[in-house]
């Protein structure tokens, strides 16, 4: 079993920067995948970022190319999502996520990620 925990989460006016930060801890070996999921009330769970923990290769939803940046430590097995030029639209509970996943597929879909976080929320107003 692999636990997550994020933080990182806040309040930010449009423009500003937040950075949110996912401990794993576990069975960290059983995954090969960390990634940042986001949700919006009455809106389905969006893939924001993931990255590839045994290279560091990133992918990115469109809206946040540019903007956001995901890395990761290995030596602290956490994994970072530096936010930029943060927008209202912004604005959602955002997930820490974590798979083990081979080639092929979509690194977007969230049923691939088998463990996850409680969550962190991120509000930006206009």
């Amino acid at each position: 079993q692999v636990q997550l925990a994020e933080s990182g989460g806040g309040s930010v006016q449009a423009g500003g920067s937040l950075r949110l930060s996912c401990a794993a801890s576990g069975y960290t070996v059983s995954v090969n995948f960390l990634g940042w999921f986001r949700q919006a009330p009455g809106k389905e769970r969006e893939g924001v970022a993931t990255i590839y923990t045994g290279g560091g290769v990133t992918y990115y939803v469109d809206s946040v190319k540019g903007r956001f940046t995901i890395s990761q430590d290995n030596a602290k097995n956490t994994v970072y999502l530096q936010m930029n030029s943060l927008k209202p639209e912004d604005t959602c509970m955002y997930y820490c996520a974590a798979a083990y996943m081979t080639s092929g597929g979509r690194w977007y879909d969230a049923y691939r990620y088998r463990h996850w976080g409680q969550g962190t929320q991120v509000t930006v107003s206009s």
